[in-house]
Protein backbone atom coordinates (compact mmCIF):
# COMPACT_ATOMS: atom_id res chain seq x y z
CA UNK A 1 0.00 0.00 0.00
CA UNK A 2 1.44 3.30 -1.20
CA UNK A 3 0.37 6.62 0.96
CA UNK A 4 -1.35 9.53 0.20
CA UNK A 5 1.17 12.12 -0.69
CA UNK A 6 -1.52 15.24 -1.37
CA UNK A 7 0.26 15.12 -4.44
CA UNK A 8 3.02 14.52 -6.99
CA UNK A 9 6.09 15.41 -5.60
CA UNK A 10 8.83 16.72 -8.52
CA UNK A 11 12.93 15.51 -8.27
CA UNK A 12 13.97 18.37 -6.80
CA UNK A 13 11.59 17.84 -3.82
CA UNK A 14 12.14 14.26 -3.73
CA UNK A 15 16.10 15.03 -3.41
CA UNK A 16 15.49 17.37 -0.66
CA UNK A 17 13.11 14.86 1.26
CA UNK A 18 16.45 12.21 0.80
CA UNK A 19 18.48 14.44 2.31
CA UNK A 20 16.91 15.86 5.25
CA UNK A 21 16.58 14.13 8.70
CA UNK A 22 13.79 12.07 9.13
CA UNK A 23 11.04 13.16 10.53
CA UNK A 24 9.56 11.56 14.00
CA UNK A 25 6.32 11.86 16.21
CA UNK A 26 9.16 13.39 18.82
CA UNK A 27 10.66 15.99 16.40
CA UNK A 28 7.40 16.84 15.61
CA UNK A 29 6.81 17.86 18.87
CA UNK A 30 5.02 15.08 20.55
CA UNK A 31 6.78 13.12 23.47
CA UNK A 32 4.97 9.55 23.82
CA UNK A 33 7.55 8.83 26.36
CA UNK A 34 6.72 11.79 28.84
CA UNK A 35 3.23 10.91 28.24
CA UNK A 36 3.80 7.63 29.79
CA UNK A 37 5.94 9.39 32.68
CA UNK A 38 2.84 11.44 33.76
CA UNK A 39 0.29 8.52 33.76
CA UNK A 40 3.01 6.81 36.07
CA UNK A 41 3.23 9.82 38.14
CA UNK A 42 -1.16 10.41 38.26
CA UNK A 43 -1.65 6.91 38.72
CA UNK A 44 -1.43 6.71 42.53
CA UNK A 45 -3.89 10.08 42.81
CA UNK A 46 -6.30 8.31 40.73
CA UNK A 47 -6.76 5.19 42.23
CA UNK A 48 -7.80 6.89 45.21
CA UNK A 49 -10.58 8.26 44.14
CA UNK A 50 -11.66 4.90 42.96
CA UNK A 51 -14.81 3.11 45.02
CA UNK A 52 -15.94 -0.49 44.83
CA UNK A 53 -18.46 0.80 41.87
CA UNK A 54 -15.29 1.23 39.88
CA UNK A 55 -15.07 -1.11 37.21
CA UNK A 56 -11.91 -2.34 35.42
CA UNK A 57 -9.11 -0.64 37.09
CA UNK A 58 -6.43 2.05 35.69
CA UNK A 59 -5.50 2.62 32.48
CA UNK A 60 -8.50 1.33 29.95
CA UNK A 61 -9.62 2.75 27.37
CA UNK A 62 -13.31 3.31 28.92
CA UNK A 63 -13.97 3.92 32.70
CA UNK A 64 -16.70 1.79 33.69
CA UNK A 65 -18.73 2.27 36.65
CA UNK A 66 -21.21 -0.25 38.46
CA UNK A 67 -24.50 1.02 38.28
CA UNK A 68 -26.54 -1.98 39.91
CA UNK A 69 -26.73 0.50 43.02
CA UNK A 70 -29.43 2.60 40.99
CA UNK A 71 -31.53 0.24 41.07
CA UNK A 72 -32.60 1.07 44.27
CA UNK A 73 -34.19 4.27 43.02
CA UNK A 74 -38.11 3.47 41.79
CA UNK A 75 -36.98 5.22 38.79
CA UNK A 76 -33.21 6.50 38.06
CA UNK A 77 -32.46 9.54 36.18
CA UNK A 78 -29.04 10.11 34.60
CA UNK A 79 -28.13 13.98 35.00
CA UNK A 80 -24.57 14.83 33.39
CA UNK A 81 -22.85 18.22 32.65
CA UNK A 82 -19.29 19.52 31.59
CA UNK A 83 -17.08 22.24 32.06
CA UNK A 84 -13.70 24.30 32.11
CA UNK A 85 -11.87 26.52 34.50
CA UNK A 86 -11.37 29.50 31.79
CA UNK A 87 -8.93 31.87 32.08
CA UNK A 88 -7.85 31.25 35.78
CA UNK A 89 -5.37 28.64 34.41
CA UNK A 90 -3.09 31.75 33.03
CA UNK A 91 -2.25 32.46 36.44
CA UNK A 92 -1.32 28.89 37.46
CA UNK A 93 0.92 29.19 34.50
CA UNK A 94 2.23 32.72 35.23
CA UNK A 95 3.01 31.07 38.85
CA UNK A 96 4.11 27.38 38.52
CA UNK A 97 1.68 26.28 40.67
CA UNK A 98 -0.66 23.40 38.93
CA UNK A 99 -2.05 21.66 41.90
CA UNK A 100 -4.87 23.75 43.15
CA UNK A 101 -6.19 24.00 39.58
CA UNK A 102 -8.12 21.02 40.00
CA UNK A 103 -10.21 21.81 42.34
CA UNK A 104 -12.00 24.32 40.64
CA UNK A 105 -12.44 22.42 37.44
CA UNK A 106 -14.46 19.60 39.86
CA UNK A 107 -16.32 22.23 41.54
CA UNK A 108 -17.46 23.54 38.08
CA UNK A 109 -18.88 20.24 36.95
CA UNK A 110 -20.02 17.99 40.22
CA UNK A 111 -21.84 21.36 41.53
CA UNK A 112 -23.69 21.71 38.50
CA UNK A 113 -24.96 18.53 39.27
CA UNK A 114 -25.83 18.97 42.58
CA UNK A 115 -28.24 21.71 41.55
CA UNK A 116 -30.97 19.36 40.36
CA UNK A 117 -30.63 17.26 43.53
CA UNK A 118 -28.31 14.31 41.54
CA UNK A 119 -25.38 12.48 43.48
CA UNK A 120 -22.10 13.07 41.15
CA UNK A 121 -21.38 9.34 40.68
CA UNK A 122 -17.70 9.37 38.57
CA UNK A 123 -16.46 12.07 36.36
CA UNK A 124 -13.92 12.12 33.63
CA UNK A 125 -10.98 14.88 32.60
CA UNK A 126 -9.39 16.54 29.64
CA UNK A 127 -5.79 18.23 29.47
CA UNK A 128 -4.63 19.68 26.43
CA UNK A 129 -1.02 21.22 26.44
CA UNK A 130 2.02 22.51 24.80
CA UNK A 131 4.49 19.70 25.85
CA UNK A 132 3.81 17.20 28.32
CA UNK A 133 5.90 18.21 31.38
CA UNK A 134 4.98 15.21 33.89
CA UNK A 135 5.30 16.36 36.75
CA UNK A 136 3.01 19.35 36.07
CA UNK A 137 0.55 17.37 34.72
CA UNK A 138 0.41 15.14 37.84
CA UNK A 139 0.02 18.53 39.66
CA UNK A 140 -3.06 19.28 38.02
CA UNK A 141 -4.29 15.13 38.07
CA UNK A 142 -3.94 15.71 41.64
CA UNK A 143 -5.68 18.14 42.48
CA UNK A 144 -8.69 16.83 40.16
CA UNK A 145 -8.29 13.50 42.32
CA UNK A 146 -8.11 15.15 45.61
CA UNK A 147 -11.09 17.30 44.75
CA UNK A 148 -13.11 14.41 43.60
CA UNK A 149 -12.14 12.42 46.92
CA UNK A 150 -14.20 15.44 48.43
CA UNK A 151 -16.96 15.16 46.18
CA UNK A 152 -17.11 11.53 46.70
CA UNK A 153 -16.89 11.42 42.91
CA UNK A 154 -14.78 8.37 41.13
CA UNK A 155 -12.47 9.92 38.78
CA UNK A 156 -12.26 6.96 35.92
CA UNK A 157 -10.11 8.20 33.12
CA UNK A 158 -8.86 10.82 31.31
CA UNK A 159 -6.99 12.41 28.25
CA UNK A 160 -3.30 14.62 28.65
CA UNK A 161 -2.98 15.72 24.69
CA UNK A 162 0.23 17.36 23.52
CA UNK A 163 -1.30 20.28 20.69
CA UNK A 164 2.35 21.56 19.77
CA UNK A 165 2.22 24.52 17.30
CA UNK A 166 -1.10 25.27 19.01
CA UNK A 167 -0.56 25.58 22.23
CA UNK A 168 3.19 27.04 23.56
CA UNK A 169 4.79 24.58 25.98
CA UNK A 170 4.23 25.97 28.90
CA UNK A 171 0.65 26.33 28.22
CA UNK A 172 -2.37 24.25 29.17
CA UNK A 173 -6.64 23.82 29.34
CA UNK A 174 -8.33 21.66 31.38
CA UNK A 175 -12.34 20.41 30.80
CA UNK A 176 -13.91 17.41 32.53
CA UNK A 177 -17.47 15.61 32.41
CA UNK A 178 -19.60 14.53 35.20
CA UNK A 179 -22.21 11.96 35.54
CA UNK A 180 -24.81 11.72 38.21
CA UNK A 181 -28.05 9.84 39.15
CA UNK A 182 -31.40 11.23 40.87
CA UNK A 183 -34.72 9.48 41.39
CA UNK A 184 -36.92 10.94 39.00
CA UNK A 185 -39.38 12.11 42.62
CA UNK A 186 -36.10 13.57 43.86
CA UNK A 187 -35.47 16.04 41.00
CA UNK A 188 -35.15 19.51 42.60
CA UNK A 189 -36.18 22.59 40.42
CA UNK A 190 -38.80 25.26 39.57
CA UNK A 191 -41.74 23.23 39.65
CA UNK A 192 -41.15 22.79 43.50
CA UNK A 193 -40.12 26.96 44.48
CA UNK A 194 -42.89 28.48 46.10
CA UNK A 195 -44.07 32.03 47.29
CA UNK A 196 -42.82 32.64 50.60
CA UNK A 197 -39.62 30.45 49.89
CA UNK A 198 -36.77 31.12 51.80
CA UNK A 199 -33.47 32.15 49.80
CA UNK A 200 -30.04 31.07 51.77
CA UNK A 201 -27.01 31.81 50.73
CA UNK A 202 -23.79 29.63 50.97
CA UNK A 203 -20.20 31.76 51.60
CA UNK A 204 -17.53 30.89 48.33
CA UNK A 205 -13.72 30.86 48.90
CA UNK A 206 -13.19 34.07 46.65
CA UNK A 207 -13.47 34.24 42.91
CA UNK A 208 -13.60 30.72 42.23
CA UNK A 209 -13.24 30.22 38.78
CA UNK A 210 -15.52 33.20 36.76
CA UNK A 211 -14.73 36.33 35.76
CA UNK A 212 -11.07 36.05 35.49
CA UNK A 213 -10.81 37.57 32.19
CA UNK A 214 -12.38 40.65 34.10
CA UNK A 215 -10.03 40.05 37.26
CA UNK A 216 -6.35 40.00 35.01
CA UNK A 217 -7.56 42.80 33.18
CA UNK A 218 -7.42 44.68 36.06
CA UNK A 219 -4.46 43.08 37.12
CA UNK A 220 -2.43 43.73 34.18
CA UNK A 221 -3.93 47.55 34.17
CA UNK A 222 -2.64 48.48 37.82
CA UNK A 223 0.64 46.84 36.99
CA UNK A 224 0.48 44.85 39.90
CA UNK A 225 2.80 41.52 40.00
CA UNK A 226 1.12 38.25 40.82
CA UNK A 227 4.26 38.11 43.96
CA UNK A 228 2.87 41.67 45.49
CA UNK A 229 1.74 41.31 49.14
CA UNK A 230 -1.76 42.45 49.60
CA UNK A 231 -2.63 43.52 53.01
CA UNK A 232 -6.05 43.31 53.03
CA UNK A 233 -5.34 39.67 51.68
CA UNK A 234 -2.68 38.62 54.35
CA UNK A 235 -0.77 36.84 51.52
CA UNK A 236 0.21 37.64 48.17
CA UNK A 237 -2.02 38.58 45.00
CA UNK A 238 -1.33 35.33 43.08
CA UNK A 239 -2.10 33.23 46.52
CA UNK A 240 -5.18 35.25 47.14
CA UNK A 241 -6.41 34.48 43.14
CA UNK A 242 -5.50 30.61 43.22
CA UNK A 243 -7.92 30.20 46.07
CA UNK A 244 -9.41 26.85 45.28
CA UNK A 245 -13.23 26.66 44.51
CA UNK A 246 -15.07 25.80 47.32
CA UNK A 247 -16.69 22.58 46.88
CA UNK A 248 -20.73 21.98 47.88
CA UNK A 249 -21.82 18.73 46.81
CA UNK A 250 -21.68 17.02 50.31
CA UNK A 251 -23.27 19.57 52.18
CA UNK A 252 -25.99 20.36 49.93
CA UNK A 253 -26.94 16.35 49.21
CA UNK A 254 -26.30 16.19 53.23
CA UNK A 255 -29.42 19.19 53.06
CA UNK A 256 -31.63 17.67 50.60
CA UNK A 257 -31.58 13.55 52.63
CA UNK A 258 -32.21 15.63 56.05
CA UNK A 259 -34.78 17.60 55.18
CA UNK A 260 -36.26 16.00 51.85
CA UNK A 261 -35.83 11.79 53.26
CA UNK A 262 -34.39 9.17 50.22
CA UNK A 263 -36.44 8.55 47.47
CA UNK A 264 -35.41 4.91 47.74
CA UNK A 265 -37.31 4.89 50.88
CA UNK A 266 -40.22 7.00 49.43
CA UNK A 267 -41.33 9.38 47.22
CA UNK A 268 -40.52 12.54 47.41
CA UNK A 269 -43.19 15.15 48.13
CA UNK A 270 -43.43 18.20 45.80
CA UNK A 271 -43.80 20.02 48.87
CA UNK A 272 -40.59 19.01 50.60
CA UNK A 273 -38.24 21.31 52.16
CA UNK A 274 -35.21 21.93 49.96
CA UNK A 275 -36.62 22.98 46.69
CA UNK A 276 -33.85 23.31 44.69
CA UNK A 277 -30.37 24.95 44.28
CA UNK A 278 -28.30 27.54 42.11
CA UNK A 279 -24.81 27.17 41.84
CA UNK A 280 -23.48 30.76 41.27
CA UNK A 281 -20.89 30.99 38.28
CA UNK A 282 -20.66 32.73 34.78
CA UNK A 283 -23.01 35.78 34.88
CA UNK A 284 -23.02 36.36 38.73
CA UNK A 285 -25.95 35.59 41.54
CA UNK A 286 -28.81 37.20 39.92
CA UNK A 287 -28.97 35.79 36.74
CA UNK A 288 -27.88 32.08 38.20
CA UNK A 289 -30.84 32.31 40.49
CA UNK A 290 -33.33 33.30 37.97
CA UNK A 291 -32.69 30.13 36.06
CA UNK A 292 -33.75 27.86 38.65
CA UNK A 293 -37.19 30.30 39.50
CA UNK A 294 -40.59 29.50 37.81
CA UNK A 295 -42.14 32.45 35.85
CA UNK A 296 -44.22 34.63 37.63
CA UNK A 297 -42.00 34.45 41.03
CA UNK A 298 -39.42 36.97 42.41
CA UNK A 299 -36.85 36.72 44.66
CA UNK A 300 -35.92 39.54 46.41
CA UNK A 301 -32.31 39.74 47.62
CA UNK A 302 -31.15 41.65 50.26
CA UNK A 303 -27.55 42.87 49.83
CA UNK A 304 -27.49 44.00 53.33
CA UNK A 305 -27.39 40.60 54.84
CA UNK A 306 -23.51 40.07 54.12
CA UNK A 307 -20.72 42.16 53.11
CA UNK A 308 -17.90 41.49 50.26
CA UNK A 309 -14.85 39.44 50.53
CA UNK A 310 -11.72 41.53 50.36
CA UNK A 311 -10.89 40.39 47.04
CA UNK A 312 -13.92 41.53 45.85
CA UNK A 313 -13.37 45.17 47.19
CA UNK A 314 -10.26 45.44 46.23
CA UNK A 315 -11.10 44.62 42.83
CA UNK A 316 -13.47 46.91 42.42
CA UNK A 317 -11.16 49.53 43.71
CA UNK A 318 -8.26 48.82 41.95
CA UNK A 319 -10.54 48.41 37.96
CA UNK A 320 -13.11 51.07 39.54
CA UNK A 321 -15.54 48.40 38.39
CA UNK A 322 -18.84 49.54 38.18
CA UNK A 323 -20.93 47.64 40.73
CA UNK A 324 -23.62 46.53 37.80
CA UNK A 325 -21.02 45.02 36.12
CA UNK A 326 -19.46 43.21 38.57
CA UNK A 327 -22.85 41.97 39.65
CA UNK A 328 -23.06 40.36 36.06
CA UNK A 329 -19.74 39.16 36.66
CA UNK A 330 -18.43 37.84 39.80
CA UNK A 331 -19.81 35.69 42.97
CA UNK A 332 -19.51 38.65 45.56
CA UNK A 333 -19.21 36.02 47.89
CA UNK A 334 -22.18 33.97 47.42
CA UNK A 335 -21.27 30.28 45.82
CA UNK A 336 -23.94 28.12 46.04
CA UNK A 337 -27.90 28.78 47.04
CA UNK A 338 -30.23 26.75 48.56
CA UNK A 339 -34.04 27.29 48.10
CA UNK A 340 -35.93 26.20 51.22
CA UNK A 341 -39.83 26.06 52.27
CA UNK A 342 -39.92 29.31 54.92
CA UNK A 343 -40.90 26.89 57.74
CA UNK A 344 -37.89 24.81 57.69
CA UNK A 345 -35.75 27.66 56.64
CA UNK A 346 -33.80 28.31 60.07
CA UNK A 347 -32.88 24.76 60.33
CA UNK A 348 -31.45 24.60 57.23
CA UNK A 349 -29.07 27.33 58.16
CA UNK A 350 -27.86 25.79 61.12
CA UNK A 351 -27.67 22.24 59.37
CA UNK A 352 -25.63 24.22 56.80
CA UNK A 353 -23.46 25.82 59.30
CA UNK A 354 -22.92 22.38 61.00
CA UNK A 355 -21.90 21.24 58.33
CA UNK A 356 -18.77 23.77 57.91
CA UNK A 357 -20.49 25.91 55.73
CA UNK A 358 -21.38 29.89 56.16
CA UNK A 359 -25.20 30.22 55.66
CA UNK A 360 -27.49 32.82 56.02
CA UNK A 361 -30.86 33.61 54.80
CA UNK A 362 -30.71 36.17 51.74
CA UNK A 363 -34.02 36.60 50.69
CA UNK A 364 -37.40 35.34 50.01
CA UNK A 365 -39.71 34.19 47.06
CA UNK A 366 -42.87 36.22 46.27
CA UNK A 367 -45.03 36.77 43.16
CA UNK A 368 -44.80 39.88 41.61
CA UNK A 369 -46.40 41.53 38.31
CA UNK A 370 -43.85 43.76 35.74
CA UNK A 371 -45.11 47.07 37.26
CA UNK A 372 -44.01 46.02 40.29
CA UNK A 373 -40.55 46.41 39.17
CA UNK A 374 -40.43 49.06 36.26
CA UNK A 375 -38.21 51.31 38.74
CA UNK A 376 -35.89 48.65 39.48
CA UNK A 377 -33.88 48.62 36.40
CA UNK A 378 -30.58 46.82 36.59
CA UNK A 379 -31.18 45.46 39.44
CA UNK A 380 -33.68 43.46 38.51
CA UNK A 381 -32.95 40.17 35.92
CA UNK A 382 -35.79 38.24 34.77
CA UNK A 383 -34.58 34.92 33.00
CA UNK A 384 -30.85 34.36 31.80
CA UNK A 385 -28.89 31.54 29.56
CA UNK A 386 -31.93 31.17 27.34
CA UNK A 387 -34.47 29.76 30.37
CA UNK A 388 -37.33 32.01 30.44
CA UNK A 389 -37.46 31.64 34.42
CA UNK A 390 -38.28 33.75 37.04
CA UNK A 391 -36.85 37.32 38.27
CA UNK A 392 -34.01 38.33 40.65
CA UNK A 393 -34.44 41.93 41.73
CA UNK A 394 -30.91 42.88 44.00
CA UNK A 395 -32.05 45.25 46.84
CA UNK A 396 -30.44 47.03 49.21
CA UNK A 397 -26.65 48.24 50.10
CA UNK A 398 -24.21 45.72 50.29
CA UNK A 399 -22.58 45.87 54.18
CA UNK A 400 -19.64 47.27 54.79
CA UNK A 401 -17.24 44.78 55.74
Amino acid sequence: MTAHSGGAASTGDAEHSAGAAPITYASAGVDVDAGDRAVKLMKAHIQATHTPQVVGGFGGFAGMYDAAELKRLPRPLLATSTDGVGTKVAIAQALDKHDTIGFDLVGMVVDDIVVVGATPLFMTDYIACGKVEPARIADIVSGIAKASAEAGTALVGGETAEHPGLLAENEYDVAGAATGAVDASAVLGPERVRAGDRIIAMASSGIHSNGYSLVRRIVRQAGWAYSRYVPEFGRTLGEELLEPTRLYTAACLDLVTTFNGDPAQREISPEAAVRGFSHVTGGGMAANLARVLPTGLMATVDRSTWSWPSVFDVMADLGRVPQPDLERTLNLGVGMIAVVSAEQADAAVTHLNASGQNAWIMGEIAEYTPEEVAEAGQDFVQGAKGVDGGGVLLAGTYRSP
